[in-house]
């Protein structure tokens, strides 16, 4: 069964990245995921600090990046390739390192240090994003390479006592992730199979009837980075259709945000004042848009 398509708002783009801060680079990475090999950037990790001042990570130079309007500040250029990101306060972000794994950004200094490199001795696929749980708890997603070939990517939960709970193993491609407002329901972004999935946070390991929540059309990538509003609707960035598709807290689809022609929106995050949400487009633009309350 097919719903109706949703009503549709335009994002515009809000700033691009200076000339000056873009440069061809070729590594692991880009070598896995372009054509030819080469990137001059790739925007990921949208988040706010608590002064309301967005920051952002160039995946293929390790960067981290300030924004606001068209001052462009590289907080930091570190070995790694930075992709989910979230402020943990004062000067502290905690990214999802595809390199390295999680690591924490203290701004201030200037400094990245290393948490968790692998698990029990052995290194991760590929980490991909990350979402802050209210006790303290960090869900990750380890994408790696995976997809329908290859249904291993995983999700993780680190406590904050360390302890490591591995919430599923047999993800095709787990992307982006985000939380209800009530912080007990968990939804990963399968970028392969088109899907968001779905599952009830428990106090351990076990996970118990994990669903499809919804699916998204399909193409050449599927859903990307996610983010919640007040509303609890679902947010899920979609390279490959230039738009944020926008669910219900049942499932339907409510609202189709347009990119500009030619964006590719890999994450999304809100503003502060909670209806201002700005997305990052791939290869240089911030986009940002107001989104209507549910009506």
């Amino acid at each position: 069964m097919w719903f109706s398509p949703p009503p549709e708002v335009s994002a515009k783009v809000w700033t691009r990245m200076p000339a000056g801060l873009r440069r061809q680079v070729s590594n692991d990475w880009t070598r896995a995921n372009f054509p030819g090999g080469s990137a001059e950037c790739f925007l990921e990790g949208p988040c706010f600090d608590e002064a309301g001042r967005l920051h952002l990570v160039n995946i293929p130079h390790g960067e981290v990046i300030a924004v606001e309007a068209d001052r462009w500040d590289l907080v930091v250029a570190y070995d790694g390739l930075p992709n989910g990101m979230k402020f943990l306060g004062g000067s502290e972000f905690m990214i999802a390192d595809h390199k390295r794994g999680l690591v924490r950004l203290d701004a201030a200094a200037g400094r990245v240090e290393d948490v968790l490199t692998g698990l029990y001795s052995e290194p991760f696929k590929g980490l991909n994003d990350l979402t802050l749980h209210e006790d303290g708890s960090i869900l990750f997603t380890d994408q790696g390479q995976t997809g329908l070939h290859d249904p291993t990517g995983r999700v993780f939960r680190r406590t904050p006592e360390g302890r490591i709970d591995r919430l599923l193993s047999n993800a095709p491609s787990p992307n982006g992730l985000v939380l209800d407002r009530a912080q007990r329901m968990l939804f990963v972004a399968m970028t392969r199979s088109c899907e968001i999935w779905m599952f009830a946070l428990k106090d351990g390991a076990e996970i118990t009837k994990a669903q499809c929540f919804c699916r998204l059309p399909g193409g050449r990538t599927g859903p990307d980075g996610l983010t919640m509003d007040g509303f609890d609707r679902l947010y899920m960035c979609s390279p490959g259709h230039q738009c944020v598709w926008v669910v219900a807290p049942d499932g339907r689809p409510c609202l189709r945000i347009l990119g500009p022609e030619g964006a590719v929106i890999t994450n999304c995050a809100f503003a502060p004042d909670g209806r201002t949400l700005f997305m990052t487009s791939a290869f240089g633009d911030v986009l940002v848009c107001e989104v209507p309350a549910p009506g």
